[in-house]
């Protein structure tokens, strides 16, 4: 899709997006995370709170213990996700964590009627083949941002290695969950090349997170967002990726504001219970807005 499609108003594009999601039917799903080692991020991405702990306030813990998570995942099937992601921040987890990650798996798994997700960073091949063994079925890696605009955010990883890390996922025969954090200040060309990579990669769950600005973080200042243009990268995604599921996530409450109702319309599903440093709004609204829209919760 070019350039010039963008270019379309943001209703315009809506309702493309509206005739894309009824293709795909009026289920929706819930899905949770745990954040589950916090605040000792090597990555120095602009936007993190967890990369400038000392002046953003964020938490600061190693690794919590497989009961922690069980906790967690507890309370996510409560909330009436469907799925559940063990999050940890940083470049890639090292082996010991790695160890108790797989710990945690398998006494989730075993408690809990939940499918369990990672988001452990850029592992080697041998941690997918063990966590497939463990039961995992999808892997989380970001992508962020186009790869011409990804320098701006950090330079301490680089955008073609999160790229190959996510082919690697799929060629281990797991399911894909890669997307997008829209408002660092690209334009809407870098949507077009993301989700150019995105088509290209073919993830089964694409998650859409809005910048928060945080204080302490080089992009504290940042204001490019409003509800109606969230919408319209919401829909553009939606339609650029019709075979992928569209999920809301981090950010979702504080940019799309009183749209949020018509972003779900759109949409599989939303992220609830929180995000990794930021609350999230109470999920039994989310839940009696699936029902107001007479959507099918999964």
């Amino acid at each position: 899709m070019s350039t010039s499609f963008l270019r379309l108003s943001w209703l315009d594009l809506f309702k493309m997006a509206l005739d894309v999601k009824r293709a795909r039917g009026d289920t929706f799903e819930f899905c949770s995370i745990i954040n589950a080692k916090s605040g000792l991020c090597d990555g120095a991405c602009a936007f993190c709170a967890q990369a400038f702990p000392e002046r953003t306030k964020a938490p600061v813990y190693p690794l919590v213990d497989p009961e922690v998570v069980l906790d967690g995942a507890k309370k996510a099937k409560e909330n009436r996700a469907k799925r559940y992601s063990i999050v940890t921040s940083g470049k890639r987890i090292n082996d010991k964590g790695f160890g108790k990650i797989l710990d945690a798996v398998r006494l989730v798994l075993r408690k809990v009627k939940i499918e369990v997700d990672v988001s452990l960073g850029i592992i080697p091949r041998d941690y997918l083949v063990e966590l497939k063994k463990a039961g995992v079925k999808r892997v989380h890696h970001n992508l962020e941002t186009s790869e011409r605009f990804y320098p701006r955010i950090t330079t301490r990883i680089k955008w073609e290695d999160k790229f190959k890390f996510a082919q690697m996922v799929k060629e281990e025969g797991l399911e894909l969950c890669c997307g997008a954090l829209l408002g660092m200040g690209e334009d809407e060309e870098d949507w077009r090349l993301l989700a150019d990579a995105l088509y290209e990669l073919q993830p089964e769950s694409v998650p859409i997170n809005f910048l928060i600005p945080i204080k302490g973080t080089p992009l504290e200042s940042a204001n490019y967002l409003t509800p109606t243009r969230c919408l319209k990268a919401v829909s553009y995604f939606r339609v650029r990726l019709p075979d992928s599921e569209i999920r809301l996530c981090g950010g979702r409450e504080h940019n799309l504001r009183e749209l949020q109702s018509l972003a779900a319309l759109v949409v599989d599903g939303f992220m609830v219970g929180g995000y990794l440093t930021r609350p999230g709004r109470d999920p039994q609204l989310d839940l009696q807005l699936v029902e107001d829209l007479g959507l099918k919760l999964n």
